[in-house]
């Protein structure tokens, strides 16, 4: 009998499966440099342990998607390993901020199954937690992954698709212990924009672009211990084509994100995502945002906007998401919606 991992298929799923994911892993102040160096991230608080400290937090934390890339790669053996692609996104709450030397454990719980009609694959509902070393959530998330059957044969299970919140209410949000935007400094953060300079429904073009590479986007995924095949092995996928994971998109437009939301230093939840198209090395990735929303803390000094953060293959400058058909435009390849925190 082998004793290596082929993962799991579509039928060997059942709702309420709980997984206690392997490996835990811990962050380190390497992490923070490798991700720096591979996307251009320039936000304050991750960069600066002086500025960390003078927002009022205790230690520097690393980027909030570090946190998540380390996370989400605990669940890829069980979840995902024989997946045709990761769909979508949550109910994410950062609970707290990660910093070097936390350790972070994961585990999923299996909350849906939906069978596709050609029989070939199914979408899998899970809803993934992640804890440090002392036990504290640090954060949570529900996705849903389309998964290959082993054997085509098997009749469909019984269709669960579990209701998700289409965002998480302000209420609701986290906010790191301390944190306190009243002495901000609008200069060393690189804009003077604050949150009573945004408005709902304005539209803001990111300008830059980065063209995706071969190594840097393998290179990423290794570092957050993401098994699954399709974005190392051009056999894995029908096209000989190796897919960029999706979440290095995620942290490629965040990064490029500064550029006009500078000041939106911390993402305290993802309401939801999707990865509407994939990406392979070549695609030159360009962002935009819209504010959706805005909110007021406890915190002093902070406020809390609600973005619609979107990746496009190549320059979009109608900044258009969907066609008159409700379908997504052309070349877009994220829709990613996002409360961060701001200073008023």
């Amino acid at each position: 009998m082998s004793k290596t991992n082929p993962g799991h298929f579509f039928e060997d799923f059942r709702v309420g499966q709980v997984f206690e994911h392997a490996t835990p892993r811990t962050i380190t102040e390497g992490d923070r440099a490798v991700y720096g160096a591979i996307y251009p991230t320039r936000f304050a608080i991750a960069s600066s342990a002086q500025f960390a400290a003078a927002v009022g937090l205790a230690a520097h934390p690393v980027e909030e998607l570090i946190a998540f890339h380390v996370a989400f790669g605990k669940t890829v053996p069980d979840i995902s390993l024989n997946a045709v692609a990761n769909l979508g996104y949550a109910e994410l709450r950062f609970h707290q901020p990660v910093v070097p030397g936390d350790t972070l454990r994961t585990s999923s719980e299996v909350i849906g199954l939906k069978q596709n009609s050609n029989g070939k694959s199914g979408v899998v509902y899970v809803r993934s937690t992640a804890v440090n070393q002392r036990g504290e959530v640090a954060l949570d998330w529900a996705r849903w992954v389309m998964v290959h059957k082993r054997d085509q044969s098997l009749p469909a299970p019984e269709t669960v698709v579990p209701e998700l919140a289409s965002v998480v209410a302000p209420e609701d949000l986290v906010l790191p212990a301390g944190l306190d935007f009243s002495d901000y400094d609008a200069a060393a953060a690189g804009e003077p924009h604050r949150f009573d300079d945004y408005a709902v429904g304005e539209k803001i073009d990111h300008v830059d672009g980065v063209t995706l590479s071969e190594s840097e986007h393998m290179m990423a995924t290794r570092l957050w211990q993401n098994t699954a095949k399709v974005h190392f092995n051009t056999q894995a996928r029908p096209d000989g084509r190796r897919l960029v994971y999706g979440g290095h998109v995620i942290s490629m437009a965040r990064a490029l994100s500064f550029n006009g939301l500078a000041n939106a230093q911390l993402i305290a939840a993802i309401n939801g995502g999707s990865h509407t198209a994939p990406a392979f090395a070549g695609d030159t990735v360009y962002a935009w945002s819209e504010v959706l929303d805005t909110a007021e803390t406890q915190a002093p000094g902070v406020g809390a906007l609600r973005l619609r953060l979107v990746a496009t293959r190549d320059r979009d400058e109608s900044m258009t998401l969907k066609g008159e058909d409700g379908k997504y435009a052309p070349g877009v390849l994220l829709d990613l919606d996002l409360w961060a925190l701001v200073p008023r």
